[in-house]
């Protein structure tokens, strides 16, 4: 995984929403709070689309890694049955081949670890990105919903003013802090509504089956205990 990618998730899943509050102003909080949404959905596809890389590579190491070991096989029975034949030169070879056979598997079996951690590493990165839009999203509805409510009340007092001002404070820093941490461009990839839904959809199927499993292996831890 490049720095690059590496960095910009980091900075994005332990940046704070309420940095820089008395700092940041902006006039249109809603629509940069949306746009820093999306701008976290660009870089979660990323991270998926080079973990399906590292995936494939990884199946393309075990391929070889298991043909390296059937090779390593049919040569030792070959070595043997020349010997059976008294034909030490054809069992020499033999096994010179099975020698530059074992001398590749220690890099095979290298680069097949070496690319599970990347893959361990890059789903970790998914689901931290994907914890994150979610409180984004949490964070963008809290906002909505005190907009409403402050634009049917009536009779707004001075102080009612200030908290929408501390609100409209809040949702500009969201913006501001994603553009300075993310370095994302606006004008990157955007996924079509549809696909949008079905990635939506299935990002909630999975949070659905993590919660439901920890919520079963605290029922069976409790129960272990009674």
């Amino acid at each position: 995984m490049a720095d690059s990618l590496r960095n910009r998730v980091s900075q994005i899943v332990v940046g704070s929403v309420h940095a820089l509050l008395d700092k940041v102003e902006d006039q249109a909080p809603e629509a940069m709070m949306e746009q820093a949404i999306r701008k976290v959905e660009t870089v979660i596809d990323e991270v998926r689309q080079e973990l399906g890389v590292v995936a494939a590579n990884r199946h393309l190491a075990q391929r070889h890694h298991a043909e390296l070991n059937r090779r390593h096989l049919e040569l030792t029975t070959s070595a043997e049955e020349a010997i059976n034949l008294r034909r030490e030169d054809l069992a020499r070879a033999a096994v010179a081949k099975q020698l530059d056979t074992e001398s590749q598997m220690p890099v095979v079996e290298g680069t097949l670890q070496d690319l599970g951690k990347q893959e361990k590493e890059l789903s970790g990165y998914v689901d931290a990105l994907m914890s994150k839009k979610r409180e984004m999203q949490e964070q963008l509805s809290s906002f909505r919903a005190s907009r409403a409510r402050a634009a049917s009340a009536t009779g707004a007092t001075v102080a009612t003013n200030s908290s929408l001002h501390k609100v409209d404070d809040a949702s500009a820093a969201f913006g501001k802090i994603f553009e300075r941490h993310t370095g994302i461009s606006t004008g990157m990839h955007k996924l079509s509504v549809e696909q949008a839904s079905k990635l939506k959809e299935l990002d909630d199927l999975v949070q659905n089956k993590r919660i439901e499993e920890r919520l079963a292996q605290l029922k069976a831890d409790t129960a272990s205990k009674t």
